[in-house]
């Protein structure tokens, strides 16, 4: 079964919280309003997320970039959006969707898309924190433009695992090793007969933390591009990064709940239904790649992995566990 299909043998998919990009409606004395309210609000220069018709575009400028978060909280989701990357000469410009919870020991799952000088290829790096560390890049060019039309990006959240899509293909799993039994998946088919994994002490995994959906846009130039050599050309500006859909389809947080809630822990956690219906992304079948999906894995590592933080012994001469046997 496809990873990202909601549930199996008819099974009614969970109240999904869902975003059909910006169906602009006119009401009354031409007020528009606008379908992406009911998931998503300005969490910062309100003025720089601009709507465009049936479109959702976040802007950057020489004054401010700007950015987006979910109305509601989720423990263990799947988030995805329909997304068009900056065109043209987009260095030093950073586009992020991601996860994140709150605090200092915080959660957080990123799509970062490193914008490039006109004609050089997006470079998408992830990242995983996990009760506030993070240090866990992995980067990947891709196969197609991503500023000529609109490609999904999605990360799936649940006990099992954290996987992160684009167009349905996996780029990277992050699976849960908590209960010290072998990976699974693909993990279990690398290194061969000889390599080890950790059970003495099991890598973390990101634990009951309620997580909002956020994106932003913003200047990144003393990093994002080459290392920071090329900076951000302002006469370019302003810069688009444009939606045409956002799903969030999860276990919502009671909005009047405090974020170590242990009733909402229990009724997110313990149950594969609850008051948004079946908590398909939960299921069995999601705990670990299809076969299909595994192989859709192995070939976009094989041909578009540029980066990984596992195999880099300059900033880590010791492995980190969840590295183990890769």
């Amino acid at each position: 079964m496809a990873l990202w299909n909601g549930g199996s043998g008819g099974a009614l998919p969970a109240a999904a919280v869902l975003v059909a990009a910006a169906l602009a409606a006119l009401l009354g004395a031409g007020v528009a309003t606008n379908r992406f309210d009911d998931v998503v609000q300005p969490s910062w220069a309100n003025d720089h997320m601009v709507y465009d018709g049936d479109l959702l575009k976040l802007r950057l400028d020489a004054n401010s970039g700007g950015g987006f978060v979910s109305r509601s909280k989720f423990l263990y989701v799947k988030a995805s959006a329909d997304l068009k990357l900056v065109p043209g000469d987009s260095a030093g410009v950073v586009t992020a969707f991601y996860l994140s919870s709150a605090g200092d020991k915080h959660n957080e799952f990123d799509f970062e898309f490193l914008g490039n000088v006109t004609g050089e290829p997006y470079l998408v790096q992830t990242n995983l924190y996990i009760d506030g560390v993070g240090n866990r890049e992995q980067r990947i060019d891709l196969w197609f433009d991503p500023t000529a039309d609109f490609h999904t990006y999605a990360v799936l959240w649940n006990p099992s695992q954290v996987v992160f899509m684009v167009d349905d293909t996996p780029i990277r799993v992050y699976e849960n090793r908590q209960n010290a039994t072998p990976p699974r998946g693909h993990h279990r088919r690398h290194g061969g007969a000889n390599a080890t994994t950790n059970t003495t002490s099991p890598p973390p995994f990101p634990g009951p933390q309620p997580m909002a959906v956020y994106s932003s846009i913003w200047n990144a130039d003393d990093w994002a591009t080459q290392g920071g050599r090329v900076k951000t050309d302002w006469s370019h500006a302003p810069f688009d990064a444009t939606f045409r859909e956002v799903r969030v389809d999860g276990c919502a947080w009671a909005a009047n709940a405090t974020d170590g809630d242990a009733g909402e822990v229990r009724r997110c956690s313990e149950t594969s239904w609850g008051k948004e219906g079946r908590y398909w992304w939960k299921e069995k079948e999601m705990s670990e790649l299809s076969v299909h999906q595994s192989h859709q894995l192995v070939w976009a590592r094989a041909h578009h992995l540029v980066y990984d933080y596992c195999v880099d012994t300059d900033r880590f001469p010791v492995q980190p566990p969840e590295c183990a046997g890769r």
